[in-house]
């Protein structure tokens, strides 16, 4: 963050610095966890579930951190605000009016908004200094805690924006308004918050409304494709149409998972390989092509970067090898429909035999998809019967959530004996024996399910290494 005095600080979040004599205190950066407290940073006292910031200032004070920004004044400086989660966008939206040289890229979606976010970061460092988010911070506090990291040399701002709700992301759109604004798709994911597809398209279409220069829209959504109606914006749509702006051509995808495809573009046409697992990840990469281009990069600049750009997020898609033998596709960081669907077919493809290698036998650690409202129990069922149909060889199903998985599964095909468990421990009793490189195991779930857990246990002691 560029230094801000704390009388600044405070006129821009409508708060009081208290004592008055500090407010020539320089702050640079904001923290919201005090453990994280650097010298001349602000930490930001929020209220926690199980905790209160306010109880942990001291701490944060005697660790070097400038002021404290919280609710109520105390023995330390600070400035007072009346709602600290709003005062932190605040001071965001005010930093980067500072910074206008950073170039404010967004993307939203049901599913890909990280791994997009994640390409797109990777594409345009070559052109400039780039912020882009950890994981997926993408939410009230998450957004403005990556704009604050902007400061004057910043060339680049790339930002995720999720939403449970209409007006979640005109909000955060109001704290960094987007240059460019991507929408990847309307999927499942929140539908048990939302109500309706339709509902969630008004949601994600407000990134599309709030685009200044560029709307990238996917072409082979047509949900996603109707916000072109609702933006002012100049627009650039991706996919596999042939109408498409960005598309893609000649796909393939190889024995180890990796997508292949010809990248047409205005400026050219270029052949490219990715590094990320799943045949899904080709929409998110035209998608993260489509911003390049409009950022200056060239065709062969583009095709290049996307070949080199491996997984920046933890727990998508990340393949790694047991001591054992046994290969791990950890996708535990979340899922919905749309991803559990996209996740098998990856595990299915990757058992298949190759040239100089024998099929490998499939197994699928799978658990609940929460939000999906009145839906769960039909998707539940659905993710079960793909499983059977894609041949996967075992079907492990963690907690009673899930459970609809291997009623699904059953009623597919009664033949199947797919395994029901109560929890991450069981799991692992049922996989004890799972080890070679004849093997290659999925784990997948919604985030609240914690099954990062059960890829964890298997890798124990494993190198961080690509399969």
């Amino acid at each position: 963050m560029i230094g801000l005095a704390l009388s600044e600080v405070a006129a821009a979040v409508d708060g009081v610095v208290v004592p008055a004599r500090a407010g020539d205190r320089l702050a640079h950066g904001l923290v919201i966890d005090s453990r994280q407290v650097q010298p001349g940073v602000l930490f930001a006292a929020l209220p926690g579930e199980h905790t209160d910031g306010h109880d942990h200032a001291a701490g944060a004070i005697a660790a070097g951190a400038v002021a404290i920004l919280g609710t109520r004044p105390a023995a330390h400086p600070a400035v007072v605000v009346p709602d600290v989660a709003l005062a932190m966008g605040a001071l965001a939206a005010h930093a980067l009016r500072r910074t206008p040289q950073a170039r404010v890229v967004a993307v939203t979606g049901s599913s890909g908004k990280t791994s997009t976010k994640d390409l797109i970061a990777s594409l345009l460092e070559a052109g400039g200094p780039t912020i882009a988010p950890p994981g997926s911070f993408n939410n009230d506090l998450g957004l403005p805690l990556t704009v604050l990291r902007t400061d004057e040399a910043t060339r680049f701002l790339v930002l995720e924006m999720g939403a449970r709700g209409r007006g979640h992301i005109a909000r955060l759109c109001a704290i960094a308004p987007p240059s460019i604004g991507v929408v990847l798709n309307v999927g499942s994911a929140h539908l048990g918050e939302f109500g309706s597809r339709q509902a969630i398209a008004e949601s994600k279409g407000e990134l599309a409304e709030a685009a200044r220069d560029v709307a990238v829209l996917n072409a082979d959504d047509p949900l996603v494709l109707a916000m072109a109606s609702r933006t002012r914006a100049r627009i650039v749509t991706f996919g596999e149409s042939p109408d498409a702006d960005v598309r893609a051509e000649q796909i393939d995808v190889d024995a180890q998972g990796r997508a292949g495809f010809t990248l047409v573009t205005p400026q050219g046409s270029v052949t490219t390989r990715l590094k990320l697992i799943g045949g899904h990840h080709v929409s998110n990469a035209l998608a993260a092509a489509a911003v390049a281009l409009e950022c200056g990069r060239a065709p062969e600049q583009v095709a290049a970067g996307l070949a080199e750009a491996g997984p920046r997020s933890r727990w998508r898609m990340e393949v790694a090898t047991s001591p054992s033998g046994l290969t791990v596709v950890n996708d535990a960081y979340n899922a919905n429909p749309e991803s559990m669907r996209a996740a098998l077919k990856t595990l299915a493809l990757l058992g298949k035999s190759a040239p100089g290698r024998e099929p490998r036998r499939t197994v699928a650690v799978l658990g609940p998809m929460y939000e999906l409202g009145p839906a769960s129990t039909e998707e539940h069922d659905a993710i079960g019967r793909l499983a059977v149909r894609l041949g996967i060889d075992k079907l492990v199903v963690v907690g009673q959530d899930a459970a609809a998985i291997q009623a699904g599964a059953r009623l597919e095909d009664a033949r199947t004996q797919p395994l029901l468990v109560a929890d991450v421990a069981a799991a692992l009793a049922v996989l004890a024996d799972e080890a070679g490189p004849d093997t290659v195991l999925l784990v997948k779930a919604s985030r609240a399910a914690g099954l990062e857990r059960v890829a964890a246990a298997l890798l124990a002691g494993a190198p961080e290494n690509a399969a």
